[in-house]
C-alpha cells in the first residue's frame, strides 16, 4: 500500500464494518490502520478475521481511535441513536467521515452533524454503495437524455428482504432505542436515494405515507411505503420492508423511455451490473406482442461498488489534506435530501397519513 493512502479507523464491528473492512483492503487509495470497539477483545477478533495488517492498532474504546493523531478518517457503522454524538466527536478530532445510513434520527441531529464537519474542514459521505457504482452514471446518462428518456413522469421504488423473528426481535435495527427509524431508516433509505436520483435529487413538494405501516412489538416499523408528489405533476412511490422476499427494484418511466433495474441496491454480480431501457416502446399490429423489447445495458467494474465509495472518499480526503481543497458538499447535501423526505414520511405515519411538505430549510 502507499504511504499515500488514506488511513482509516472503524468504530465499532458491526457486521456491515466486515465489508467495508474489506472494501478499504481492495481500494487502491486506502488501507485499514485502527478499529476500537467498548471491548478490547472484540476489536482484537475482529481485526484478526477482516484483514487488518500486523502494524494495525486497536482499541478498546471508540474514543482512543479518534485521538490517534494518524487516522485519517473514520468509517462509523454504529447504531443510528448514536451518529450524533460520535460523529461530532469525530469531526471535532478532525476526522474525515464516512458515516452509515442513515445518517441520523432527524434532519435537526444530522444539522448537527455537517456544522461539526464544516467547522472543521472535514469532509463527509454517506455508506450508500450503489451511488458510486460506473452503472449509476450510466443510468444518469439516459434519464437525462431528452430523446431517449423524455421528461420524467413516475419513479416507483422497492427493497425489501425477508427478516427471521430473532431479527424483528433483536436485531439493532428493530430496537426503538437504537434505530428507531426502522425498515424505513434501513430499505426505505435506499428507496428515497434512488427516487431522488431519478429526479435529478429535485425534493418533492409533499410525501404521503401509504396505509399498511406494520410495527413490531417494540413499536419500530417494519414494513412501510409512501407516494411523492413534485410541482411538477411528476410522482414516485416507495414500499420498504423487513418481511418480504429479497426485492431492489427501481422503475423510472419517462415520456420517451422507461429505465428498470432489478438489483439497485446490490447488484447480483460484483464484476457486473445491468439495466434495462425501454425506448418508445410499443405494440405490434396484433397488439398481440412489443415491436421492440427493452434493451439490456451491461455495465462492468474491476472494483465493487463498496470499494469504488471508499476510493472516491479518500480521494476527496488527499485531496483536502494534500492540496488544500475544501470539502466536496455534493455527498452531504444528498444525504440532507435523503434525510428531509425519510423524515416526511415518518411524521406522515405519526400523524396518520397526513401529507407532509418537503422544504430544504
Amino acid at each position: 500500500m502507499a504511504e499515500t493512502a488514506i488511513r482509516f479507523g472503524i468504530l465499532g464491528c458491526a457486521d456491515i464494518a466486515r465489508k467495508v473492512s474489506r472494501s478499504i483492503t481492495l481500494a487502491p487509495n486506502a488501507t485499514l490502520y485502527a478499529v476500537g470497539s467498548r471491548s478490547l477483545e472484540k476489536a482484537e477478533r475482529f481485526a484478526a478475521a477482516n484483514g487488518f495488517p500486523p502494524s494495525a492498532k486497536v482499541y478498546g474504546s471508540y474514543e482512543a481511535v479518534l485521538e490517534d493523531p494518524d487516522v485519517d478518517a473514520v468509517y462509523v457503522p454504529l447504531p443510528t441513536s448514536l451518529h450524533l454524538k460520535w460523529a461530532v466527536l469525530a469531526a471535532e478530532k478532525k476526522k474525515h467521515l464516512l458515516l452509515e445510513k442513515p445518517v441520523a434520527l432527524n434532519v435537526p441531529e444530522f444539522d448537527r452533524i455537517l456544522e461539526a464537519c464544516e467547522f472543521n474542514g472535514v469532509q463527509f459521505m454517506d455508506g450508500t454503495m450503489w451511488m458510486h457504482h460506473p452503472r449509476t452514471a450510466k443510468m444518469r446518462e439516459l434519464l437525462s437524455d431528452p430523446q431517449r428518456f423524455g421528461r420524467l413522469k413516475s419513479v416507483q421504488a422497492c427493497f425489501s428482504f425477508l427478516a427471521d423473528s430473532d431479527f424483528l426481535e433483536n436485531d439493532i435495527r428493530a430496537k426503538p432505542d437504537l434505530d428507531a427509524l426502522g425498515a424505513l431508516g434501513d430499505t426505505g433509505w435506499y428507496c428515497i436515494r434512488a427516487i431522488l436520483f431519478a429526479a435529478d435529487y429535485e425534493l418533492p413538494k409533499s410525501v404521503k405515507a401509504l396505509p399498511g405501516t406494520v410495527f413490531n412489538k417494540a413499536g419500530v416499523i417494519t414494513t412501510t411505503g409512501a407516494s411523492l408528489l413534485w410541482e411538477d405533476g411528476k410522482v414516485a412511490s416507495f414500499n420498504c420492508s423487513f418481511e418480504a422476499n429479497m426485492t431492489m427494484t427501481l422503475t423510472a418511466v419517462g415520456t420517451k423511455g422507461t429505465l428498470q433495474v432489478n438489483d439497485f441496491v446490490i447488484p447480483y454480480k460484483e464484476d457486473t451490473a445491468t439495466f434495462t431501457a425501454g425506448i418508445e416502446s410499443w405494440f405490434n399490429d396484433l397488439v398481440t406482442a412489443w415491436k421492440q423489447a427493452p434493451s439490456e445495458h451491461v455495465i462492468k467494474t474491476d472494483l465493487p461498488q463498496d470499494a469504488l465509495m471508499v476510493k472516491e472518499f479518500s480521494g476527496l480526503v488527499a485531496d483536502i489534506k494534500r492540496n488544500g481543497s475544501k470539502p466536496e458538499q455534493k455527498w452531504p447535501i444528498l444525504s440532507r435530501k435523503t434525510q428531509l423526505v425519510l423524515d416526511a414520511v415518518k411524521t406522515s405515519i405519526d400523524r396518520g397519513l397526513e401529507i407532509v411538505e418537503v422544504q430544504w430549510d
